[in-house]
């Protein structure tokens, strides 16, 4: 079962609020990663926030940008790369 104990932090001048090291790491929490705020009755529940399908469409950004292709480039080459492993998969499509 998981450890519950409290941690004890402080909110500062512009509403920051510190989340001590261990819970950051237990929870892999890192620098400038999204958090969810919740008010619940007294309490506020504070959750990561994971943004996969946004970090990995920053990505495709960074490396389209850095090859220089277009999006159209990019589709075409996805669409000789599922054709390629079709073929290698089931063989030749029949028409």
């Amino acid at each position: 079962m998981e450890n519950f104990k409290p941690y004890r932090s402080q909110i500062r001048g512009r509403g920051q609020l510190t989340i001590p090291k261990k819970v950051r790491e237990k929870r892999a929490l890192y620098d400038g990663e999204a958090v969810s705020i919740i008010p619940i009755g007294d309490s506020i529940l504070v959750t990561p926030r994971k943004l996969e399908l946004d970090e990995a469409r920053l990505q495709l950004g960074r490396i389209m940008k850095a090859s220089g292709l277009t999006i159209e480039e990019l589709i075409e080459g996805g669409q000789d790369e599922r054709r390629a492993l079709f073929e290698e998969t089931y063989g030749e499509k029949k028409s």
